[in-house]
């Protein structure tokens, strides 16, 4: 089949009022890389660059019906999850997604960028029993280590051990994001039935890189709605992430980790 000239996009997840991150970040990251996008709302937060003030879940039945209305009506060639909030909207959202063939990219948002926990002990439980349906899994190293109840990865023999005890959970693939290990260099490692792929990229000295997990997973949604395969995707969606934070410090959002700049190009 055809990929379509411009796929449409669904991003579940919470809403940033600050723009950087969340639904705000979907919506502008899926936009830039070619599709269109639509959003279903977890929950909302009271945030900015400094920090996370206070979070209002949606009702867990009113995201399902968010998902239910757009899947009945728009033909929706790839769906990004991020914070969901709560263990009861993750089993919604699970049962709405059962029965539709679109690829499931999940970003396990657990912690937002300034410290604050975004998923209690129930929630990242639940999450687990998601992955089954998850085409590929996108959690940096402490997110990782915390679906897993292990210590962070400190090394790439660590993330590989990680990457394959995560796929042993259900997900189809696992794209391991390396950024928290020292060094100039941020390492990324897809495990995918075919193999191991590792993706280098240049680290770079910014502070602003608010938003940078929903970004990379929503970029990487829409590749794979445009038709590329896992690994092309992975790669695009990163050089994609990788040029936005490079131009991050051009912007002025705040006074904390600002966002990235998502529309780079247009500037």
């Amino acid at each position: 089949m055809t990929p379509p000239r411009v796929p449409n996009v669904l991003s579940i997840a919470g809403s940033d009022p600050s723009g950087g991150a969340g639904i705000q970040a979907d919506l502008k990251a899926i936009s830039a890389n070619g599709g269109y996008a639509m959003a279903a709302i977890t929950a909302l937060t009271a945030q900015n660059t400094q920090g996370v003030n206070g979070v209002q879940r949606v009702p867990a039945a009113f995201v399902a019906d968010q998902i239910r209305a757009v899947l009945a009506d728009v033909q929706t060639h790839a769906i990004k999850i991020g914070m969901m909030g709560s263990a009861e909207t993750v089993r919604a959202v699970a049962t709405e997604l059962a029965d539709h063939a679109a690829p499931v990219v999940l970003d396990p948002v657990m912690v937002a960028k300034g410290g604050s926990p975004l998923a209690d002990a129930e929630t990242v439980a639940a999450l687990r029993h998601l992955l089954p349906r998850v085409t590929v899994l996108t959690p940096n190293l402490p997110e990782a280590a915390a679906l897993l109840h292990l210590p962070e990865a400190q090394s790439r023999d660590a993330m590989l051990a990680q990457a394959q005890a995560l796929r042993g959970l259900g997900c189809a693939a696992v794209l391991l994001k390396g950024g928290h290990l020292p060094g100039d260099h941020c390492p990324d490692l897809l495990l995918q039935d075919s193999g191991v792929t590792w993706f280098d990229g240049p680290r770079h000295a910014t502070r602003n890189t608010h938003g940078t997990g929903c970004t990379l997973s929503s970029a990487l949604a829409t590749q794979m709605a445009r038709g590329l395969d896992l690994a092309a995707a992975c790669r695009a969606a990163k050089n994609y992430t990788a040029a936005a934070i490079a131009a991050a410090d051009g912007l002025q959002v705040g006074r904390g980790h600002g966002p990235t700049d998502h529309f780079f190009a247009l500037r």
